[in-house]
């Protein structure tokens, strides 16, 4: 007999191949089959817990005591920032969300989408990355007047290095989103808090950002190339990677454009003056100074300070928004514009920028005394507001023949 018919034999007598098997005894086996479902059990219990430890501070890491530039130690917490907000603050939020959704978008006809459907995607990203001012309650030892410092320090920072006001007003958003997710900070880790906003910002708009260096060398030596590289691991963690906000500046650029267009094919390329921008910018700059401006929206923002430039009927077409819903904060600007249009905007030339971008980089000028005057001006309706007096923590930053 040959090797070949001896195997087939054997094949033979052999019981029937697994392949051979009916479906039934197929399936995998019990103890396989109760993992399973013991697996999808606890992944429901997870669940059920995470839901349930949802509005509890999570302490993550501190601060060692041998940080750098005389920083003492600092408890940082890294609770999601929505959390935060729906939780602590529901019962101090002002924003007007009426006719968010149901208004007609005021964008034109678009070749290169659907315009009601990047309103609306517009509009809920507005809706997500929310603010709230009473965030200096969640720290002891911070006063208003000390977020306006430091916000006017880093409008310096901006107009030394040349950077975009939308990077700016980034590091403002990014500042006042980790200030809600955290709990008693000092004010000594103030100036490295924003001057990493600052950092991160200008990473995501600026075409050739400043290196990490040059962000560390303005603070003279209070904050280390360390501290932000650390501190900027723990802000993206605690905002949990939302950096894209539609800004003040941004919904600024957006009405301009709406209330210039004529031509749709050139949408995308601003029609509107760089003086008229300038001068109800440089209104924006002094007003998100005072954390007042956190009680409305960006989009409000930036269509009361149009509607002190134009009219509610610009505003109307450019915005979507009537009177009604911007009325209380142009009644809260009116004595910032008085202050603002005593010092004219000018457009300023910076090097290797070229003149039809001038208008986009942002400039500093007087903000603190400028509010200090707002404030003296409304002293007697709002009794015991801070003044932005100095603190004598934040550097000035050199001037640009001073840098290395």
């Amino acid at each position: 007999m040959s090797r070949r018919s001896s195997r087939l034999q054997a094949k033979q007598q052999q019981p029937l191949s697994c392949q051979e098997e009916s479906p039934q005894e197929l399936q995998a086996p019990e103890h396989l089959q109760t993992r399973k479902r013991r697996t999808a059990e606890e992944v429901k219990k997870r669940e059920d817990g995470k839901i349930a430890k949802k509005h509890q501070y999570e302490i993550k890491s501190c601060w060692p005591p041998t940080i750098t530039g005389g920083i003492s130690p600092c408890i940082i917490i890294e609770t999601p920032h929505k959390e935060s907000v729906t939780s602590d603050f529901s019962r101090f939020k002002k924003y007007r969300f009426r006719n968010l959704f149901i208004n007609p978008s005021p964008l034109p006809e678009l070749n290169w989408g659907n315009s009601k459907d990047v309103w609306l995607n517009i509009l809920k990203k507005e809706n997500r990355y929310a603010h709230c001012k009473h965030f200096t309650s969640l720290h002891s030892s911070l006063q208003p007047h000390m977020r306006s410092i430091l916000l006017d320090w880093l409008l310096e920072v901006c107009e030394v290095y040349a950077l975009h006001r939308e990077t700016f007003y980034l590091a403002q958003d990014f500042f006042d989103r980790f200030m809600l997710t955290q709990k008693n900070i000092n004010k000594s880790m103030l100036q490295l808090i924003g001057i990493t906003s600052l950092f991160i910002a200008s990473k995501l708009e600026e075409i050739y950002a400043p290196k990490i260096q040059e962000f560390a060398y303005v603070t003279d030596g209070a904050c280390s190339e360390d501290d932000i590289v650390r501190m900027e691991l723990i802000m993206l963690k605690a905002l949990k990677w939302e950096l894209c906000p539609v800004t003040v500046v941004s919904w600024l650029n957006l009405y301009l454009q709406v209330d210039a267009l004529k031509d749709v094919p050139k949408v995308l390329l601003p029609q509107y003056s760089q003086e008229k921008f300038i001068q109800i910018a440089q209104l924006l700059d002094l007003c998100i100074l005072d954390v007042n401006s956190l009680d409305f929206q960006y989009r409000t923002l930036a269509a009361a300070a149009l509607c002190h430039y134009t009219s509610a009927e610009v505003v109307k077409k450019a915005s979507g928004l009537d009177w009604e819903s911007i009325s209380e904060c142009v009644e809260w600007m009116v004595p910032f514009v008085s202050v603002a249009k005593k010092v004219p905007a000018k457009l300023k030339n910076f090097k290797k920028v070229a003149a039809e971008d001038r208008h986009n980089i942002q400039t500093h000028t007087s903000y603190l005394d400028m509010l200090e005057e707002v404030n003296s001006g409304v002293a007697s309706t709002a009794p015991g507001q801070l003044s932005p007096v100095s603190t004598g923590g934040i550097i000035t930053p050199p001037k640009s023949t001073e840098k290395k």
